[in-house]
């Protein structure tokens, strides 16, 4: 495992359905499922992206993974890396 000063999300890929696997700059990989996420917490600005098409449409940005062009849906980097499912 390679150490850093810093966390970095710095790979992003989509596996299947509602999940992602990401890559951090130390080595960690971690597949994250945001579906449970899309279902429980209903509201009009993320509900768009149970279309998986939209929901694929993901992207780094601020060493983020983010959707939208404003960022309509972001997840705590630190949750993510220590492998939390959104829910």
């Amino acid at each position: 495992m390679k150490r850093t000063n810093y966390l970095e999300l710095i790979q992003a890929v989509y596996l299947t359905d509602y999940t992602v696997k990401l890559i951090f700059n130390d080595g960690i990989e971690r597949d994250i499922d945001f579906g449970g996420f899309l279902y429980k917490h209903p509201h009009p600005q993320w509900d768009k992206y149970r279309n998986l098409k939209k929901f694929q449409k993901f992207k780094i940005e601020g060493n983020n993974i983010v959707w939208g062009k404003n960022w309509d849906l972001i997840f705590p980097i630190s949750d993510l890396y220590a492998g939390k499912n959104p829910l």
